[in-house]
């Protein structure tokens, strides 16, 4: 049995995150960490302005449909101290980027225990949060355009781990 973290790093969009909590949901994702400064709902021991944690949870809730509730999701802070407590918890560590020693997802077998981190919509994932994984893995790209929108990037990979034969 599969048993897949998704951890989101640094996302600026409340959209993509409300996205990203229905599709991993969906694609029957353990657990959704928001890493860095990724928006995230409103929780318990929420230390933002109300104001302003009321505002971004809406605009969560606006895409995630309720999935904000039926996932299990935690904020963290520091990406760094997470990625050492899921690998000492025993799962692979895998960015989906592009990079020079990425592998194609499509090539790739994924182990039974995964965290999966997504990162930045522009700019990607830092290089050193790169360096900290056991993996990398990439989407070929068949047309013009050089990316995919990181919700639909992060489907892609989850599914090809969920489902691939």
């Amino acid at each position: 049995m599969l048993d897949v973290i998704l951890i989101a790093h640094n996302l600026r969009s409340a959209h993509n995150v409300g996205s990203l909590l229905r599709t991993a949901e969906g694609l029957g994702v353990g657990k959704l960490w928001l890493t860095g400064y990724s928006p995230y709902p409103q929780g318990e021991n929420d230390d933002r302005l109300p104001h302003l944690a009321r505002k971004i949870d809406a605009q969560i809730a606006k895409t995630a449909l309720g999935a904000e509730t039926t996932l299990a999701w935690k904020h963290r802070q520091d990406i760094i101290a997470l990625i050492a407590d899921v690998k000492k918890a025993g799962y692979t560590v895998v960015a989906l980027e592009q990079a020079p020693a990425a592998v194609s997802l499509p090539a790739f077998a994924a182990p039974p225990k995964i965290a999966l981190i997504v990162g930045r919509e522009v700019a990607g994932i830092e290089p050193a949060v790169l360096a900290l994984c056991d993996f990398i893995v990439e989407i070929p790209m068949a047309g013009q355009k050089e990316s995919f929108n990181v919700v639909q990037a992060a489907a892609m990979a989850l599914y090809q781990f969920r489902f691939k034969t």
